[in-house]
This record gives structure tokens, sequence and C-alpha cells, in this order.
């Protein structure tokens, strides 16, 4: 069995598994091009992610080193359980999010409290709570990760980004390798 690597610990994790959603091909451009511009507007130097890579994390599962077995079938099997239709993520706002020096994540935000994303993301953690994978999550806010700045942009609006989510995904990251591999993925229903 693998076990997670704390923050503090000697050995670097290499590999991370968390739950997305990922946009449309379409909307992941829409989303660059977005990126582009606020990069422009607010003198960001730090690169953008490619579009590819663009998703909403609904539940991190742990960073390891190795890919570890027993935590990827919980995974699959707290995915198995969750029943929902789809839905469509709403981004209105864009600013940073505290954090490294150098490493301060630039995100797409909603400007709503309460959003699908956010119940959509409580429904997959009682699945997960179910099969013995996590317990009660804290805060969560939904958000798109366009790059990484030294510089805090305040939260301010911008031209709002939707699309319709019609599945969520399991994914395996490869730590510094810039890399997200699917695991498994589930549709969701009928809007």
């Amino acid at each position: 069995m693998s076990e997670q690597l704390s923050l503090l610990g000697k050995t670097r994790a290499t590999d991370r598994l968390f739950f997305a959603l990922f946009p449309d091909p379409g909307t992941a451009e829409r989303i660059a091009a977005v990126a582009a511009q606020l990069r422009e507007r607010h003198g960001l130097t730090g690169p953008a992610l490619a579009a590819e890579r663009f998703h909403i994390t609904l539940s991190h599962l742990g960073d390891y080193h190795g890919l570890p077995a027993d935590i990827v079938a919980k995974a699959r099997q707290a995915g198995d359980l969750v029943s929902a239709p789809m839905f469509r993520p709403h981004f209105d706002r864009a600013g940073s999010f505290a954090g490294r020096s150098g490493n301060r994540p630039f995100v797409l935000q909603s400007s709503e409290s309460e959003t699908v994303v956010t119940a959509f993301q409580r429904t997959l953690g009682r699945a997960m709570m179910a099969v013995g994978l996590g317990r009660k999550a804290g805060p969560y806010s939904p958000h798109v990760t366009l790059l990484y700045d030294d510089v805090m942009i305040p939260v301010h609006p911008v031209g709002p980004v939707i699309w319709t989510a019609g599945e969520f995904v399991l994914v395996h990251s490869l730590l510094g390798q810039t890399r997200h591999v699917i695991l498994d993925r589930w549709p969701l229903g009928a809007e």
C-alpha cells in the first residue's frame, strides 16, 4: 500500500490523484484566449497553462510516491456511486489566490457563492465517504487555474465562461511532468 506523503516529508511526491471536470475542447480554447487577454492586461509574466490542462478540481485525493492501487480502486467505487444530471459551470470573475511567492494561482471564479459545481462536489464527497475515501470536506471554491505568477491581482469581473459538464473524471497527474492521465470517466445524465 502506498502511503500519502506529507508536504514536510523527505520523499518527494511523484503522483497526484484527483477528481475533475474538464471543459470541452472549444471551451478550453476560449479559456486560453481569456487567459492570454488577462495576462497581457495585467502584465503577468507566468506562462498560461496549455488549453488541455484547464480543469476544475473537484476533490484532491492526495500526493503519493507511486500510484496507490487501493486509493484508485476506492475512487473508482466512489465514482460508480455518483448519479447526477449534466450541469453548466459558470465563471465570471478572475483574480489571484494567495500562494507561495512566484507561484500564485491566477484563476477564473464564479460570483455565485453556491454554484452547481459546489453542489456536485458535495454529491461526490458523500460517495467518497461512503467507500471510506476521505472525510467531511471543508470550504470549496470552484475555479479554473489560468497560470501562476508572482503578482496578486484583485478579483474582478470578466466575460462569462460557461460550458455543459457531461462527465467527471479521475485524474493521475504526473508531478513535474505537466501531464494528466485520465484513469476513469463517468457520464452525467441528461440536463
